[in-house]
Protein backbone atom coordinates (compact mmCIF):
# COMPACT_ATOMS: atom_id res chain seq x y z
CA UNK A 1 0.00 0.00 0.00
CA UNK A 2 1.71 3.23 -1.16
CA UNK A 3 0.84 6.80 1.07
CA UNK A 4 -1.08 8.30 -1.76
CA UNK A 5 -3.45 4.98 -1.71
CA UNK A 6 -3.92 5.92 2.45
CA UNK A 7 -4.88 9.02 1.86
CA UNK A 8 -7.75 7.76 -0.86
CA UNK A 9 -8.94 5.19 1.61
CA UNK A 10 -9.03 7.35 4.43
CA UNK A 11 -10.80 10.13 2.29
CA UNK A 12 -13.12 7.00 1.15
CA UNK A 13 -13.33 5.42 4.69
CA UNK A 14 -12.32 1.88 3.95
CA UNK A 15 -11.24 -0.03 6.86
CA UNK A 16 -9.04 -3.17 6.28
CA UNK A 17 -9.66 -6.22 8.27
CA UNK A 18 -6.96 -5.95 11.62
CA UNK A 19 -5.97 -8.57 14.41
CA UNK A 20 -7.26 -9.03 17.76
CA UNK A 21 -2.93 -8.16 18.91
CA UNK A 22 -2.78 -5.11 20.67
CA UNK A 23 0.80 -3.54 20.67
CA UNK A 24 1.90 -0.86 23.10
CA UNK A 25 4.30 2.52 21.82
CA UNK A 26 5.13 5.79 22.68
CA UNK A 27 5.36 8.28 19.99
CA UNK A 28 7.44 11.30 19.85
CA UNK A 29 5.75 14.62 20.66
CA UNK A 30 6.43 15.69 16.39
CA UNK A 31 4.95 12.47 15.40
CA UNK A 32 1.92 12.59 17.79
CA UNK A 33 0.92 15.93 16.38
CA UNK A 34 1.02 15.07 13.26
CA UNK A 35 -0.77 11.98 13.99
CA UNK A 36 -3.42 14.09 14.95
CA UNK A 37 -3.30 16.65 12.10
CA UNK A 38 -3.80 13.69 9.84
CA UNK A 39 -7.02 12.69 12.22
CA UNK A 40 -8.26 16.43 11.75
CA UNK A 41 -7.98 16.46 7.97
CA UNK A 42 -10.05 12.90 7.85
CA UNK A 43 -12.44 13.22 10.38
CA UNK A 44 -13.71 9.89 9.90
CA UNK A 45 -10.81 8.11 11.00
CA UNK A 46 -9.00 7.67 14.26
CA UNK A 47 -6.03 8.02 15.05
CA UNK A 48 -5.41 4.01 16.12
CA UNK A 49 -6.42 3.64 12.11
CA UNK A 50 -4.16 6.04 10.97
CA UNK A 51 -1.31 4.96 12.88
CA UNK A 52 -2.24 1.00 11.79
CA UNK A 53 -2.41 2.09 8.44
CA UNK A 54 0.72 4.23 8.51
CA UNK A 55 3.04 1.15 9.68
CA UNK A 56 1.40 -1.05 7.67
CA UNK A 57 2.79 1.03 4.73
CA UNK A 58 6.09 1.35 6.23
CA UNK A 59 6.29 -2.39 6.78
CA UNK A 60 5.08 -3.26 2.80
CA UNK A 61 8.04 -0.58 1.95
CA UNK A 62 10.88 -2.10 3.93
CA UNK A 63 9.54 -5.53 2.80
CA UNK A 64 10.64 -4.08 -0.79
CA UNK A 65 13.93 -2.58 0.30
CA UNK A 66 15.19 -6.29 1.39
CA UNK A 67 18.25 -6.56 -0.62
CA UNK A 68 18.02 -9.31 -3.36
CA UNK A 69 21.00 -11.42 -3.42
CA UNK A 70 21.42 -14.33 -5.82
CA UNK A 71 22.41 -17.40 -5.01
CA UNK A 72 23.87 -20.11 -7.09
CA UNK A 73 20.79 -22.13 -8.22
CA UNK A 74 19.33 -21.34 -11.17
CA UNK A 75 15.06 -21.51 -10.24
CA UNK A 76 13.74 -19.95 -13.71
CA UNK A 77 14.24 -17.86 -16.68
CA UNK A 78 12.75 -14.19 -17.46
CA UNK A 79 11.15 -12.80 -20.46
CA UNK A 80 14.46 -12.77 -21.72
CA UNK A 81 15.71 -16.23 -21.51
CA UNK A 82 18.07 -14.88 -19.34
CA UNK A 83 18.41 -17.34 -15.78
CA UNK A 84 16.93 -16.14 -12.34
CA UNK A 85 18.99 -17.48 -9.67
CA UNK A 86 17.02 -18.16 -6.38
CA UNK A 87 17.52 -15.01 -3.38
CA UNK A 88 19.69 -16.37 -0.68
CA UNK A 89 19.39 -12.97 1.19
CA UNK A 90 16.79 -12.25 4.14
CA UNK A 91 13.66 -12.24 2.00
CA UNK A 92 12.99 -15.88 1.86
CA UNK A 93 13.74 -15.76 5.44
CA UNK A 94 11.47 -13.17 5.97
CA UNK A 95 8.57 -14.40 4.18
CA UNK A 96 9.07 -17.58 5.86
CA UNK A 97 8.69 -15.88 8.77
CA UNK A 98 6.00 -13.92 8.40
CA UNK A 99 3.63 -17.41 7.41
CA UNK A 100 4.63 -18.76 11.09
CA UNK A 101 3.86 -15.99 12.69
CA UNK A 102 0.31 -15.14 10.28
CA UNK A 103 -0.64 -18.68 11.79
CA UNK A 104 0.06 -17.99 14.65
CA UNK A 105 -2.41 -15.33 14.74
CA UNK A 106 -5.19 -16.84 13.07
CA UNK A 107 -5.29 -14.89 10.14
Amino acid sequence: MTFKSLLDAWAAEEAPATTSETYDIHLTVEDAAKIHALAELFPGVGHERIITDLLSAAVEQTEAAIPYEPGDKVIREDDHGDPVYEDTGMTPQFLKLVKKYRKQLGS
